[in-house]
């Protein structure tokens, strides 16, 4: 059963005296407990729902396309609390958070619904084999799995969760079900690197097709890692054999099954300092919400821009763009091509080192305000400060650090605009195009 929140004005629910405040409590005999229950069983063209107002049980027929919604609200898009982590990893990076963060900020996740939802990264452990059956019976698909290893006893070391080895059967019984799986690796130097990492990429394939890909990417790991676990990061040799590694097992799957299927991070190129692969390589980027082959996405788009720009655009401004270590010579490599077809434009290019978390942390996501006041506030930064909208909390305008986009802009006295992890919306930013304005 849940509570309804909300109903939308002249939805079917509301032309059906469904209020706020009323409680759901079964579709077509079938109870509600959650999203996954409403989203599956709400896929009827011809629905009956039972209902109850204090204390009074009613229901109401709709008929209606098969997937259209009926116009209710519930207080969460899980309408359930989330469900908690209840692993203590190695490398977990919420661990690694400094003191006096925002509270949501130290909430370990790990809902298999936000999995289809949001994407997000499961481990398994939280579920049971009802849950799976759910998971089969409903057909949603892919979920996301946090791997990590296929070796049960080094899995239960590195999560410190009994139960960490043992769900890893639920991998077959998906794949057995055609459930669609996307599996990560968090990579541990001298821990599921090497030999592990070839066993773990050799019993993943099995799971082909229902595998569709996974990505190979480091453990960020914070200076805040006091008592925990001595984890440190890949040397630059180090980097380059994890990458021959995956791409021996990569090889290995398009020439057997047409597709790529492993790839590492873009990180593990950038610690050996190799080129990014070229576009055919990532196929139809499938990880690259993991930071697989996002920067070759960033210059392929960049340039898709550049050959349709105007070569008679002229522009007379100064922009400056801040970016996270990772990025900053793909991204000062691409303005200066930019600045080459527009004389008029300056374009200035900052690298923010993190010194929030720590050095060793270079990617976009997780820079601040706060660095990014300490590292720019003597700087000349002309018409427009662009930042990566990344290292915004999703849908909001603020940093990590609780620093808001309004509080920047104020300190530095410049307008500002979050870009996301996009060469095209980057090209119309630097431009002064309203087209990318929040």
């Amino acid at each position: 059963m849940v509570k309804i929140q909300n109903v939308i004005t002249g939805s079917r629910a509301d032309k059906r005296g469904i209020r706020p405040g009323d409680t759901l409590i079964s579709i077509n005999g079938n109870s509600i407990n959650d999203v996954l229950d409403y989203r599956f069983y709400l896929t009827e063209s011809s629905v009956t729902l039972l209902f109850s107002r204090e204390d009074t049980e009613y229901t109401v027929n709709i008929k209606k396309s098969e997937y259209d919604d009926i116009g209710l609200e519930f207080e969460t898009p899980l309408m359930d609390k989330k469900q908690t982590c209840k692993n203590k990893c190695i490398f977990c990076f919420i661990d690694q958070n400094p003191e006096g963060l925002r509270e949501s900020l130290y909430f370990k996740d790990d809902d298999s619904r936000l999995s289809f939802i949001h994407g997000n990264y499961i481990t398994l452990t939280n579920m049971t084999d009802s849950d799976i059956e759910r998971i089969v019976k409903m057909r949603f698909s892919p979920i996301n799995v946090s791997v990590h290893t296929t070796n049960p006893e080094l899995r239960v070391s590195m999560m410190k969760n009994k139960r960490s080895g043992e769900v890893l059967k639920y991998l077959s019984v998906l794949s057995e079900a055609g459930i669609r799986i996307c599996a990560q690796i968090v990579l541990c130097r001298g821990v599921n690197d090497g030999d592990e990492l070839r066993r773990t990429l050799s019993d993943l394939i099995e799971y082909y097709p229902s595998l569709t890909s996974v990505a190979v990417v480091p453990a960020g790991l914070t200076k805040f890692r006091d008592k925990l676990y001595p984890l440190t990061d890949f040397t630059p040799a180090e980097a380059e054999e994890v990458i021959r590694t995956v791409n021996l097992f990569g090889d290995e799957c398009k020439s057997r099954l047409g597709t790529r299927l492993i790839y590492a991070a873009d990180e593990f190129y950038l610690k050996a300092g190799m080129e990014i692969p070229e576009t055919d390589y990532y196929e139809d980027y499938p990880q690259i919400e993991n930071g697989v082959g996002m920067l070759r996405s960033l210059c392929d788009e960049f340039d898709m821009f550049l050959s349709d720009m105007d070569k008679e655009t002229s522009v007379k401004r100064t922009v400056s763009v801040a970016t996270g270590a990772a990025a900053y010579d793909t991204v000062k490599e691409l303005a200066d091509s930019l600045m080459r077809l527009c004389p008029g434009l300056n374009i200035k290019i900052y690298k923010i080192i993190n010194n929030f978390f720590g050095e060793s942390i270079t990617v976009t996501g997780l820079l601040t305000g706060k660095d990014m006041y300490e590292q720019l506030r003597r700087e000349e930064l002309g018409d427009e400060l662009l930042i990566p909208a990344n290292s915004l909390r999703s849908g909001e305008d603020v940093f990590l650090c609780d620093m808001t986009v309004g509080e920047l802009s104020s300190k530095l006295g410049i307008p500002i605009r979050p870009v996301e992890s996009d060469g095209y919306e980057l090209c119309c930013a630097i431009l002064g195009s309203p087209d990318t304005e929040r």
